[in-house]
């Protein structure tokens, strides 16, 4: 992806669109509820079959990379509690995505990866040596969303009773 804009002349010619995919490792992404629709087959995200599958398909269809979201915690905020978030599958149950990325890696040929992970609750070599090893099995084709967090929730998850505040983080 280095490449993607080499104009830097002012020549247009040279660049190029970078076409990437959205998706996250749970069953209500950006549609809470939808899971509950008779043809829905979102459940299938806890199957490494869905996660080829999406790899192959993007691929075929010149995808460059797949972003994959991710949040720790429950959404909390309507009612003071996660309940609402989890009756729905607001972006609740979610997996790790890191976890799935060597299987997708295995199926395609160029299709990269962005992954969404915090630094708040995972000391820096675990982190680091897992980026590292998958970057090594995609050779190449990994990167890193970094983010703090955000949620209250995600710190209890992690035995805190709050998360940070935003400068400490």
């Amino acid at each position: 992806m280095a490449g993607a804009t080499e104009a830097s002349s002012g020549n247009q010619q040279g660049k190029r669109w970078l076409l990437a995919a959205f998706d996250m490792t749970c069953s209500g992404h950006q549609s809470p509820g939808l899971w509950t629709h008779p043809e829905d087959k979102s459940y299938r995200y806890n199957k490494i079959t869905y996660w080829t599958d999406l790899a192959k398909k993007l691929e075929e269809g010149k995808f460059d990379f797949l972003f994959l979201a991710d949040v720790l915690g429950a959404y909390s905020v309507y009612g003071g509690n996660a309940d609402a978030a989890i009756r729905s599958g607001a972006q609740f149950p979610v997996n790790d995505p890191l976890l799935s990325i060597g299987a997708m890696a295995a199926v395609t040929k160029n299709l990269a990866f962005g992954i969404t992970a915090t630094t708040s609750y995972e000391p820096p070599y675990s982190l680091a040596r897992r980026f590292s090893t998958l970057d090594h099995l995609t050779n190449g084709r990994v990167g890193w969303n970094v983010v703090t967090g955000y949620l209250d929730s995600a710190a209890r998850q992690f035995g805190r009773p709050q998360q940070d505040l935003h400068a400490k983080r």
